[in-house]
């Protein structure tokens, strides 16, 4: 392969050097993020000799060529392009940075809100639970356990600002213990406590701007958004003066400045201001999902899943945070759970309907993972590839939402939906059944009676034509050509030759499970090669065969073998993991490195990898599949040991 004219090529397709704000590559892709995406030939650049794929995720042009041959090719591609090597964080600080001002508002406020979930479902569910059990057994409510737990139960909702301001100061790039004294100037107890305020207390004047505009000393108990504002100013400022204060008395004047400031016009300017502004937006969604006989609710019901395709459903969190904040009612949760057990409904209906193998084992989990709040392996998986689950999914979320508004159903914390949204409706148990049962019963049945796409039903490939295999050798007359037999079974064909094949032991303890089924298009769809997965249950990575390593990427994720027979394997440990840089990973070969079968290539953290939010599916993958007949998976799908075997390759 030129590399050289790889990269030239593909360089061209994006609209040449000028068009490029910054590039990296991982394991098995180039990863570039563009300024004008319409300047960019997809055709072009997927028709590059060695590219194998191509397409676009958070901001990113992800063009796929393959270990052992990407960083060859990136090499050639930033002395072309004049720029230099960047980090996979800087790609996607420069692909965040590209989004659109409202799109990246809406990313911050998720980042911020996403964060303090835990706690207010901890508080949020205790919540639920004491109300509940105090409504069965009124007598407890006088036992001092019971003041106990109800103290810890509004601790998070007491303190939320503080929370908030915290959370705030890590994503603005400030000093979290000077973002948490912002947060408790906004309640501190000088100022007359918002709730006893709306409850008709007294207050007095704090500030007045020429006696027009009168201030009056409430605290912020109950809003979120001042809060936000309050702590990007502080950082704002902070880091300003880390800048232009002398080195001798940054530590001082510093944070002393930053909290006078801040402190100031938090309290007269920016809390005034931007808590009416938020009091008019959550009066607003209140007003929305409240409109009579369920219309407003039935139309976000509908709308909730495309704003998740969008990627701005994390906006909900802060409505829903200061309905928490306001009263302790969450309303906009049971539309949430309506339109994603919608969704997981949809695609059970795709699962038990379709005779396709691969789209039943996806679709299947799928569901039920949208069942418990969790939609995006629906909606991406499934339901939007197919479009008609989708939009029956929408009609379903919509009837849902509709029942749980008129049945005025509300949870007592936020960041949970589905099945264990359960446990913070305990208000209204019955109500949130029925929002739950009528979502998935109508999307169930819409997606059944509308039918399933024939791409439904045969993977959305057409059949492969079989292979035939003659029997005829040279000088003799043509032999009748034997039966056709699939591709798969193309070593099973008697051949004058001896038969050649190879089996792959595998390289990781865990449950083996198909390729198609990891949850990355790349590998499911066999763009890289043909394989299998293992769900890993230890975290090592041992060689399946003597070869030597072909290659071995920085972060340690992904490591490459090439067999003595030929074969060439990637091992690439979890989904995404590029985005760990190796914290969790540890190499013990390096490039070059010849190895014996069962010896030890990588160790890596199992519990690191889901604390970071990443799955943990391991693709073997043949990456010079197209050098032999057949690649399969030969055992079935369950426990299997390291070097168990698990794919037989057919020349």
């Amino acid at each position: 392969m030129d590399y050289r004219k790889c990269a030239s090529e593909i360089l061209a397709g994006i609209g040449g050097k000028e068009n490029l704000i910054s590039a990296a590559h991982c394991a098995t892709r180039l990863r570039l993020v563009i300024a004008d995406n319409s300047k960019m030939s997809k055709d072009t650049v997927e028709n590059v000799d060695g590219v194998k794929g191509v397409f676009e995720s958070a901001g990113q042009i992800q063009i796929i060529i393959g270990t052992g041959t990407v960083n060859k090719v990136y090499d050639e591609f930033i002395d072309l392009a004049g720029v230099q090597a960047m980090s996979k964080e800087d790609v996607k600080q420069a692909a965040a940075s590209k989004a659109p001002v409202w799109k990246r508002i809406l990313k911050t406020l998720g980042d911020i809100f996403v964060p303090i979930i835990p706690a207010i479902v901890a508080t949020g569910l205790l919540n639920g639970l004491l109300g509940g059990l105090s409504r069965a057994f009124p007598a407890m409510t006088d036992h001092y356990i019971y003041s106990l737990l109800d103290m810890f139960s509004n601790a998070a909702l007491t303190f939320l600002p503080i929370l908030i301001a915290v959370s705030a100061a890590k994503i603005f790039k400030g000093n979290v213990y000077l973002g948490a004294v912002i947060g408790m100037i906004m309640i501190h107890p000088s100022l007359v406590n918002a709730w006893t305020v709306a409850s008709g207390a007294e207050t007095s004047t704090l500030w007045s701007w020429f006696g027009v505009w009168n201030i009056q000393n409430t605290g912020y108990q109950g809003h979120v958004i001042p809060v936000v504002i309050a702590v990007w100013l502080m950082c704002k400022l902070e880091n300003w003066l880390h800048k232009h204060v002398p080195e001798m008395i940054d530590l001082f004047v510093t944070p002393l400045v930053t909290v006078l400031v801040t402190g100031f016009f938090t309290l007269t300017v920016i809390g005034p201001v931007f808590a009416q502004l938020e009091s008019w937006v959550l009066t607003g969604a209140q007003w929305l999902i409240t409109i009579p006989f369920g219309i407003g609710a039935f139309l976000m019901g509908a709308a909730y899943a495309p704003t998740v395709v969008a990627g701005v459903h994390h906006m909900y969190n802060a409505i829903e945070a200061s309905m928490i904040a306001n009263n302790g009612q969450n309303i906009w949760m049971p539309i949430a759970t309506a339109a994603n057990v919608a969704q997981g409904a949809a695609a059970l209906a795709v699962a038990l309907k379709t005779k396709n193998k691969k789209i039943k084992s996806m679709a299947l989990p799928a569901s039920l993972s949208a069942f418990l709040g969790i939609t995006e392996p629906a909606i991406f998986g499934v339901n939007v590839r197919f479009v008609r689950p989708f939009i029956a999914g929408m009609i379903g979320g919509a009837v849902g939402a509709a029942a749980g508004s008129i049945l005025n159903v509300y949870a007592t914390a936020y960041g949970v939906t589905g099945v264990f949204g359960f446990l913070i409706t305990m208000d209204c148990t019955v109500g949130y059944l029925i929002d739950f049962l009528l979502a998935a019963g109508v999307a169930f049945a819409v997606s059944w009676f509308m039918g399933i796409p024939e791409e439904a039903e045969n993977g959305g490939k057409k059949a492969e034509p079989a292979l035939a295999v003659a029997t005829a050798t040279a000088g003799s007359a043509p032999a009748a050509p034997a039966a056709p037999v699939a591709a798969s079974d193309a070593c099973e064909v008697p051949t004058k030759e001896e038969e050649k094949e190879f089996i792959i032991a595998s390289p990781v303890k865990g449950k083996l499970i198909a390729l198609e089924d990891v949850p990355d298009e790349t590998f499911a769809q066999g763009i890289l090669g043909q394989g299998a997965a293992v769900i890993p249950s230890e975290g090592k990575v041992v060689a399946p065969a003597d070869g030597e390593i072909s290659s071995i990427f920085d972060t340690k994720h992904a490591v490459g073998i090439t067999l003595e027979n030929g074969v060439e394997i990637l091992v690439h440990v979890g989904i995404n993991t590029v985005e760990m840089e190796g914290n969790g990973f540890e190499a013990f070969v390096k490039e070059g490195d010849k190895v014996k079968k069962g010896q030890k290539l990588v160790e890596f953290s199992i519990d690191k990898i889901k604390e970071a939010g990443y799955k943990t599916e391991t693709p073997v993958i043949i990456t010079n599949t197209d050098d032999y007949a057949s690649v399969q998976k030969i055992a079935d799908d369950g426990d299997i040991d390291t070097l168990t075997d698990i794919i037989k390759v057919c020349k």
